[in-house]
């Protein structure tokens, strides 16, 4: 089996991580913050130094870390993967980031005889935990099939939507859906409540009916016990509205939805919000 390492071992990447290791798959793994790895060096990972070191001898790299900054710095930075990946090695991104920064990485990484998949996921931490994930991917066909078993370890729902930068184009379209949904399902909450209506009874019943979604199975549960912690962190929202709304604009698209969204997680963020999930949004109404 090929030796992966793994980049980034948050909310998202240490449940992803674990299920490689549960497969079978040698597996190197980094992150900033030692800590966040323990559990899975405990589990048989090897820890690395940096990006590089992870690299270094193995056959895929997988990554899921922050910003797209993070994401330049762990292929293109001093102690990048790039520097040490082996020619016929394969790159897979897993983060929500740019896609013209992605095709920069995969000429780079082509330039060095190394193939590159993005493949950013949705799903959440639930969907991390089961091996849910919906995984949208760019890239090489052929590669794309080479590593899809590895893919399919942690997800369930996996498709090739084009070129470099495609499936982070398609992820930046679940962004503009869900950022939506979530506006729709707050404010229906707040009339709820308002009208004096018994709020759980009233989602129970019409969840099962034309207004459901996944938001309101998944997250709306957690927003009625007064659960604030993250799936999503509201910071990580902000930032894909952020890129959704900078490749609408290349577009020449104007979205007034993904404008009023990114509006209010950003003003969530700066209230201290950043680290929440993001169905503290009933917090930013209530707070009206």
């Amino acid at each position: 089996m090929e030796r992966i390492a793994f980049i980034g071992t948050g909310v998202m990447g240490r449940s992803m991580a674990g299920h490689l290791l549960k497969a079978g798959y040698e597996l190197t793994v980094y992150n900033r913050t030692k800590e966040k790895a323990a559990e899975l060096i405990e589990q048989g990972a090897e820890w690395a130094d940096n990006p590089a070191e992870a690299a270094a001898g193995a056959d895929v790299v997988i990554s899921i870390v922050g910003y797209p900054a993070d994401v330049e710095a762990t292929y293109l930075g001093e102690k990048g993967v790039l520097t040490t990946m082996k020619k016929g090695g394969v790159i897979i991104d897993m983060t929500t980031s740019s896609p013209i920064l992605w095709q920069k990485i995969a000429k780079a990484a082509a330039e060095k005889g190394v193939d590159a998949i993005d493949a950013p996921v949705t799903g959440g931490d639930l969907g991390a935990k089961n091996a849910t994930l919906a995984i949208l991917c760019g890239g090489d066909e052929k590669v794309f099939e080479k590593v899809k078993p590895i893919l399919a370890v942690m997800g369930k729902n996996i498709a090739l939507f084009g070129a470099a930068g495609a499936g982070q184009y398609t992820k930046l379209v679940n962004q503009i859906a869900v950022a939506a949904t979530m506006l729709s399902i707050t404010e229906s909450l707040i009339f709820a409540e308002k009208a004096g209506l018994d709020t759980k009874l009233v989602y129970d019943t019409i969840g099962g009916g034309a207004a459901s979604s996944w938001s309101m199975v998944n997250l709306l549960p957690r927003v009625l016990r007064g659960d604030e912690a993250p799936g999503f962190m509201v910071k990580h929202m902000v930032k894909d509205l952020r890129l959704s709304l900078e490749a609408a604009r290349e577009m020449k698209l104007e979205l007034p939805g993904l404008v009023l969204a990114e509006k209010l997680y950003a003003e969530l963020e700066a209230k201290g919000y950043a680290d929440k999930g993001t169905q503290t949004l009933i917090s930013w109404y209530r707070n009206q």
